[in-house]
């Protein structure tokens, strides 16, 4: 059996007292590609940021290709959930890549920081945008660039926050089908709210509502949202789950849908 990338071991995380990760347990595999789901407040930001480095966990352990957080840094490739730009500011893709290299030893001259730079927008299908200001492209383009600037430390895992947040349907479906490109190489873990559109390109979903249940499949079922968003059916039943017509069992018990 491979030795999994992620090793979680009972895990606790707080913030000021309250439990924000209880007791997490959790594998994951050279090769997966992982929807985080989970109610607003949930704690999967705070996961990501735990598999970063940036937090430390009150108990357990986590470990990132064998390695604490902080000393597997180089080897992950991070795109947070809000990148704020200034869109006046004459800044262009190519550069916004090139600022992924600045940590990077051995990435050699500037010339070859450029091809690397160029390499990684080409892997994006955004080479034609390297001079545009960053500013000027849409949501999607943006996001592109964003996740070319993880790409081009040649990262071996790829963690995303809500990708897709600023993107409509159209740019989300180019933009997972990108990332099923790029899963041929790279283990990926994404947070996303939009489970319909990603459970076509996902292998495996983790829930993550302070405690988390891990499921080696991409299927996501009602019983799932049962045991991830329980308390009144608002609560259990947010928007985006009516949306897509994923309605948890106690939900429809309690408010059936008309014939």
């Amino acid at each position: 059996m491979p030795t999994p990338i992620i090793d979680i071991r009972h895990l606790w995380f707080s913030y000021n007292g309250q439990v924000a990760l209880r007791d997490v347990n959790l594998e994951i595999f050279p090769g997966d590609f992982v929807a985080l789901i989970g109610p607003n407040g949930g704690g999967k930001t705070t996961l990501l940021k735990l598999m970063l480095g940036l937090f430390r966990p009150q108990s357990g352990t986590i470990r990132i290709f064998g390695q604490s957080p902080r000393k597997a840094s180089r080897h992950i490739g991070y795109v947070p959930q809000d990148v704020h730009i200034n869109r006046s500011f004459p800044v262009t893709a190519l550069d916004v890549v090139l600022m992924g290299l600045i940590h990077v030893s051995g990435a050699g001259n500037a010339a070859a920081r450029r091809r690397r730079a160029l390499a990684a927008l080409e892997q994006m299908e955004m080479a034609d945008f390297a001079h545009r200001r960053i500013g000027s492209l849409s949501g999607g383009q943006r996001q592109r660039v964003f996740i070319a600037r993880a790409l081009v430390s040649q990262p071996r895992l790829l963690l995303l926050d809500e990708p897709t947040a600023s993107i409509d349907s159209k740019g989300q479906t180019d933009f997972y089908r990108n990332l099923k490109e790029l899963n041929k190489s790279i283990t990926i873990l994404v947070v996303s709210h939009d489970l319909m559109a990603i459970s076509t390109y996902i292998k495996s979903v983790a829930c993550v509502n302070k405690d988390l249940h891990y499921h080696h499949q991409a299927e996501i079922t009602a019983e799932m949202f049962d045991a991830m968003y329980p308390g009144t059916a608002e609560e259990a039943c947010p928007i985006e789950l009516v949306t897509h017509g994923v309605v948890p069992h106690r939900v429809l018990k309690e408010h059936p849908r008309e014939p």
